[in-house]
């Protein structure tokens, strides 16, 4: 598989987050050589945040994970699998997710509940758990050899269900590459900030480069972190975050079935505790938490299938936010508009088009419009002397930037997407062969 032309140099290098455990596993199910499942084992205390797909065709590992977090049991780990969604599978895929959790819960000593799934690959097709479950002990028995080797204990599982602080680090890149299915590169990012007088670590990885439209977040986004946060803050936390990052991004306009972003705060830094998601002392985390997932969010784009452009639209002066987020994606998501940079041609009359149909009752007279810096449009028309040229150098680049001035008003958006090219078609119509 050729790497994307916008992916980055390198993984990053990414530090363990104390009290959190990796491991990954082959289970054949599709691939062959390569892992494809993954295990996150944090330890007793943690807490767990989740925002899922909204699609009315949620596959079973969400409905599980959901309905897990929703019951109030100890969150205790998240199973991942990698080609084969289980979406769309009937009561075989709920005696699946099932199977696993159990499974799982009895390895680890939890109760099912406590175990999280999460799944991607082909939708409709059965899912058979004994496939999983055959990855089951050494994923456990991964996770536990660091304690062992520093307790001095040869049971995997109790090293497991005691303390996943040891394991990490090198494993992150792993983790990532185990999550793929049409990805060309393993998805990371990492970053310290601090909360109060404490240090805290975050670091992520996410899945992602085709059927991405923000409806929560179009993908598999898993986020770490030592900071100790209670669960009613750690979901606020995320909601906000995923708003401003993975519902800030398009490739195609198509919602998952598997949609699911988890965050995971183990509280192993010590931190003095946040009373809210609001409490000011959490300033900085929320910055931090902020850039490990717009990056992660950016990296899927970049990723994007077929991509050539990395495209951010930008779009201010609307009546408020959300009609701002709404022109934004109606230029994102626009097929002529996509496909115009693809073959960068700087045909902004497409930018104008998009703009319209978004139907907010635009006044096109106060309409402004430039590409990478340089007006093209004001005041619903063409600027006087305007000059193609260095509006095509732009749009000969990898990085277009593309924003829209509605009128005066406080609404605004950013948003990011790719270009539409031939490898789109191609990546997507061989997908299950």
């Amino acid at each position: 598989m050729t790497v994307s032309s916008l992916a980055p140099d390198r993984f990053p290098d990414m530090p363990a987050i104390a009290g959190l455990g990796l491991a990954t596993a082959a289970s054949g199910l599709k691939y062959t050589g390569r892992d494809d499942m993954l295990l996150m084992h944090c330890d007793k205390g943690s807490s767990i945040a989740a925002v899922f797909t909204k699609s009315d065709t949620a596959a079973a590992p969400v409905q599980w994970s959901r309905d897990a977090l929703a019951s109030g049991h100890p969150p205790a780990a998240i199973l991942v699998n990698a080609g084969n969604a289980n979406a769309f599978t009937g009561s075989a895929g709920t005696a699946t997710v099932t199977a696993s959790a159990t499974g799982m819960a009895q390895r680890i000593g939890c109760t099912p509940q406590a175990v999280l799934l999460a799944s991607t690959g082909v939708i409709g097709e059965p899912l058979d758990s004994r496939v999983l479950e055959a990855t089951f002990d050494g994923l456990v028995a991964d996770i536990g050899q660091n304690n062992s080797d520093e307790n001095g204990s040869d049971n995997a599982s109790d090293n497991a269900s005691n303390d996943a602080s040891n394991n990490g680090g090198d494993n992150w890149s792993a983790a990532a590459a185990a999550i793929m299915t049409t990805d060309t590169f393993p998805k990371g990012a990492s970053t310290t900030c601090m909360i109060g007088d404490t240090t805290v670590t975050l670091s992520g990885i996410a899945k992602g480069a085709g059927m991405i439209a923000p409806d929560m977040a179009t993908m598999l986004g898993f986020i770490a972190t030592d900071a100790a946060l209670p669960a009613p803050a750690l979901t606020q936390l995320l909601r906000t975050a995923t708003e401003r990052s993975f519902n800030a991004i398009t490739v195609d306009s198509d919602t998952s079935t598997n949609d699911s972003v988890f965050l995971v705060a183990t509280g192993a830094a010590g931190n003095h505790a946040p009373t809210s998601a609001d409490d000011s002392i959490l300033d900085e985390f929320v910055a931090a938490l902020d850039r490990v997932m717009q990056d992660l969010a950016c990296q899927i784009v970049r990723d994007g299938e077929g991509a050539s452009k990395f495209i951010t639209i930008d779009v201010t002066g609307a009546t408020d936010d959300a009609a701002a987020r709404k022109i934004a994606l109606s230029i994102a998501n626009s097929p002529l508009v996509k496909t115009a940079i693809a073959g960068e041609d700087a045909n902004w009359g497409r930018i104008v088009m998009a703009v319209g149909k978004a139907g907010l009752g635009v006044d096109q007279s106060r309409v402004g419009i430039a590409i990478g810096g340089i007006t093209v449009a004001a005041d619903g028309m063409r600027v006087e002397g305007y000059d193609e040229t260095p509006v095509a150098a732009h749009m000969a680049g990898q990085d277009v930037a593309i924003a829209v001035q509605i009128g005066d008003g406080a609404g605004t958006s950013r948003v990011w997407t790719c270009d539409l090219t031939h490898g789109y078609v191609d990546i997507n119509a061989d997908y299950r062969s």
